[in-house]
């Protein structure tokens, strides 16, 4: 389901322009045309996201939440009927409590969950694809102010995300350092680091080089017989595969699968090679099923090349610069254990470089970078402590 908004907010004050429905329920709103970081521009963006609670008089309990790359929307079940990503962490009682505060959660510029993305059709009806723009964690962050203007928010209790959603919490403190409280950073870094670009650009070009991505252009494609086109979905699998890898440890993998092999099926296959899988790449070969089914290609380059973009010091005199003077922010960070794609290090680096942040607090968890969606609640008790008292 999903309910339609057109409103456009004042320059001057701040009012609750956009009124908020059934919790966990898709939404969207149009926040008019937008000239892109690097010069592309769309004379319309709009904007999914879903809500939950209820927004006080003075506008003073929101949470911002990000999403992660392949993320949604729907963190929390709230009115639907379907489990959200982050159930037993937001919703009623809960460390992010929807009777105490209301909970914004947008999807990403570039997405294909309810915000503008390649998928859009254009005034013609005819998708975007190769003509979107390139994007940037700045850009999403900006058109998502216009929402928090639409909504009546001039500033946020708490921007909240893990993995490409610290990046975006992260940017929104750097960017509008005025209009947020507190910033939590889970999983993530103060600007991508080479080998995360290195593991992003073999997944970007899985998908480029499938003959069927077509450019980018593979919307409503058909084979030479005049069948439909599957569009780039061997390419995507091949991407998602190897992302999760990295979201996942060595160890976990090992324990969980080891060598054995997938039921009946023989990995030492015949002299025709037509071997059988183990169990792990059964594994992999299920997770690439699941994203292809439910992702859109060129959003997951257009998402995974904005997190390459990402360097919160870029154009404001490098990290240390942009990091050190945002002393009206209170900052909580935290890494995982185990994670191999966003080192534990780069957290510690990233407490250093912002104003009163000594503590890095950590989720203990064997699976690897996952654990901030896996192991999320072990952070409860710190955020209640120290960000939703």
């Amino acid at each position: 389901m999903s309910i339609d908004f057109d409103v456009t907010s004042g320059q001057s004050g701040w009012r609750h322009a956009v009124g908020h429905g059934p919790d966990g329920v898709l939404r969207q709103f149009r926040t008019g045309p937008y000239t892109f970081e690097t010069g592309g521009h769309l004379p319309e963006i709009v904007i999914g996201y879903e809500t939950w609670g209820e927004l006080n008089q003075d506008a003073s309990n929101a949470v911002l939440l990000e999403h992660a790359l392949t993320g949604d929307t729907h963190v929390a079940r709230g009115d639907s009927d379907t489990a959200g990503w982050w159930d037993g962490f937001v919703g009623p009682g809960k460390t992010i409590d929807t009777d105490r505060f209301f909970v914004v959660a947008p999807n990403l510029l570039g997405g294909c969950y309810g915000t503008t993305g390649p998928s859009t059709p254009d005034e013609t009806g005819r998708p975007l694809g190769s003509r979107f723009p390139f994007t940037t964690i700045r850009d999403g962050v900006r058109v998502e102010a216009r929402l928090a203007d639409a909504l009546g928010i001039r500033r946020w209790h708490t921007v909240i995300g893990g993995s490409m959603g610290g990046a975006r919490a992260l940017e929104w403190a750097a960017e509008y350092p005025d209009r947020v409280r507190n910033c939590v950073v889970i999983a993530a870094c103060a600007e991508s680091t080479a080998e995360q670009i290195a593991f992003a650009q073999i997944q970007t070009q899985s998908i480029r080089l499938d003959p069927g991505f077509r450019g980018g252009d593979y919307y409503g494609a058909a084979d030479p017989d005049g069948t439909p086109a599957p569009g780039p979905v061997q390419g995507l699998g091949i991407a998602r595969r190897l992302a999760h890898i990295t979201y996942r440890s060595e160890p976990e993998m090992d324990v969980r699968f080891g060598r054995q092999a997938q039921h009946t099926e023989d990995p030492f296959g015949s002299a025709g090679y037509d071997r059988g899988r183990y169990q792990v790449e059964s594994y992999l070969d299920h997770q690439a099923s699941k994203l292809v089914g439910r992702f859109d290609a060129n959003s997951y380059i257009v998402l995974t090349e904005a997190l390459m973009s990402h360097d919160v010091g870029r154009g404001r005199g490098g990290a240390q610069a942009a990091l050190s003077g945002l002393s009206g922010v209170r900052f909580f960070v935290a890494a995982v254990d185990s994670d191999r794609l966003y080192w534990p290090e780069q957290s510690e680096r990233l407490a250093r470089l912002l104003p009163g942040t000594e503590t890095v607090h950590y989720i203990t968890s064997p699976i690897g970078h996952d654990g901030f969606l896996t192991d999320i609640e072990q952070l409860g008790e710190p955020l209640r402590a120290e960000i939703f008292a």
